[in-house]
């Protein structure tokens, strides 16, 4: 059974109610003001109690007047349930996905300024292609010391975090190879616009010791800038493409900044890399809830590769491909690892990941234009082709690296941490530099405040496939 069915039957099911009430005594309830906490609530209860994956440990609901986050999190069965959200506006929740915000277009992770202190820098992880923060001339490796003239610390930056997303200002440091140290470099002053982001942000060809190796660093899973726009998974295509033509053997694929997205687009570069798949083969399986598999469409629910004649998988040395990781590496980027283990080895360099094998569906109300509020409940849990579904505590690395432990270097650097260990394994050469080792506390990242962190989105929205 594809997915596109499955989802094409979901909205048919919620839009027009053929679903069997949950609760025969709730089957003719009265009228509520379409404006109201109650009909925001009673549709958000008309939802769970028909997709939420842990139905049989569903909170019981409070007052169907009260605040709709209130609510919804009354419905939850946690702490099992990390990961399920309501959010004030679904066409937010949506950009947010496919990486269109209102931000500077800077990340960053966050560090204690020493073993003990309080005070606490960001030191920026990566700037986004045409973004003020880019036409500012910040680089990855900059350190952020205040935000609105207000120095950093444990108690306050969660606070300060909140105001990137308005007009703010920064006071930094960026580090000066003569005198080989940071320098303070003032206050600037950013400002935020409506940014889309582009998910491919980097891809190299590096031939070391006559070994070829193809780098690709991807950030997020999203086929385009909008939900019916393939362009981010055809322009990864023709990466593969490129690699394919030049001959590589090695490749790496860098998720250490991934946290997520969609299925489809997991399914996407997994069938670039496996060996020779088709789409005869099994990515991944799709469990739903005891209630959805009453129904056949809801059972045995497979997702198979796609036909790509891009795909290199065959031409890996060792049918091998490495994986960059960090301890932002979540969702989608867990389902990419996990469907490649049956046909290939996946040897991953860099952090413990998130854990995460459920996955979610956005959810808005089309019968009510006055609420405005978009729902993403776990309604599944995923296993590969050999049903494994085993990493709900992350997957360990086979070669531990962690960022914290060096400055930052360019990314696409051969230098660079993550990247010269991978290079390293695959030459069986260590590097001949010397890098000073640090010993820093990581306390946050901007990364987990992305509305895509931590999602693994089944690919129910593109309208073309319910008409």
């Amino acid at each position: 059974m594809r997915i596109k069915r499955i989802f094409s039957l979901f909205l048919l099911i919620i839009s027009f109610g053929f679903f069997i009430s949950c609760d025969s005594d709730n089957d003719n309830p009265p009228q509520v003001d379409p404006e109201s906490n109650d009909a925001v609530n009673r549709w958000t209860s008309d939802i769970m109690n028909q997709v939420y994956f842990w139905l049989a440990e569903i909170g019981t609901p409070i007052d169907e007047s009260s605040d709709p986050e209130d609510y919804f999190e009354s419905l939850l069965n946690r702490p099992t349930d990390r990961f399920s959200e309501i959010f004030p506006d679904y066409d937010e929740l949506i950009g947010g996905l496919t990486g269109v915000t209102l931000e500077a277009g800077y990340e960053f992770n966050l560090f204690r300024a020493a073993p003990g202190s309080n005070d606490v820098f960001a030191e920026i992880t990566y700037v986004k292609k045409n973004s003020p923060a880019s036409e500012a001339g910040l680089i990855r490796g900059d350190r952020i010391t205040a935000i609105n003239g207000t120095s950093m610390t444990v108690d306050n930056f969660q606070d300060l975090l909140g105001q990137i997303d308005d007009p703010h200002t920064i006071n930094y440091f960026g580090f000066e190879e003569d005198p080989g140290e940071y320098v303070d470099r003032g206050q600037i002053d950013l400002t935020p616009i409506r940014l889309t982001e582009n998910p491919n942000f980097l891809d190299s060809i590096y031939t070391i010791n006559d070994q070829k190796i193809g780098y690709v660093i991807y950030h997020f899973f999203s086929p385009g800038p909008d939900v019916n726009s393939n362009f981010y998974d055809e322009e990864m295509d023709q990466i593969f493409a490129r690699f394919r033509a030049e001959g590589i053997n090695h490749l790496i694929i860098d998720l250490r900044y991934n946290g997520g997205g969609f299925v489809g687009s997991a399914v996407n570069l997994a069938s670039l890399i496996a060996p020779n798949v088709t789409d005869q083969d099994v990515f991944s399986k799709t469990k739903y809830n005891s209630f959805l598999e009453q129904f056949e469409d809801f059972q045995n629910v497979q997702t198979e590769f796609r036909t790509k004649e891009e795909n290199l998988g065959s031409i890996l040395t060792g049918n091998r491909v490495y994986v960059l990781t960090s301890a932002r590496t979540a969702s989608a980027s867990e389902l990419l690892i996990n469907g490649l283990r049956p046909y290939m080895d996946v040897k991953i360099i860099g952090d413990l990941t998130v854990g995460k094998n459920v996955g979610s569906i956005p959810f808005q109300d089309e019968q009510n234009s006055s609420n405005k509020y978009g729902l993403l409940p776990i309604v599944t849990q995923s296993s590969n082709s050999l049903d494994q579904s085993d990493y709900g505590t992350g997957f360990v690395p086979d070669i531990q690296a962690l960022e914290r432990t060096e400055r930052l270097l360019p990314l696409g650097d051969i230098n660079e941490l993550l990247l010269r260990t991978a290079i390293e394994d695959i030459t069986g050469m260590p590097s001949s530099g010397r890098f000073e080792k640090l010993n820093r506390e990581d306390v946050g990242s901007t990364l987990e405040r992305k509305l895509r962190f931590g999602r693994l989105i089944e690919d129910p929205i593109k309208t073309s496939y319910f008409k």
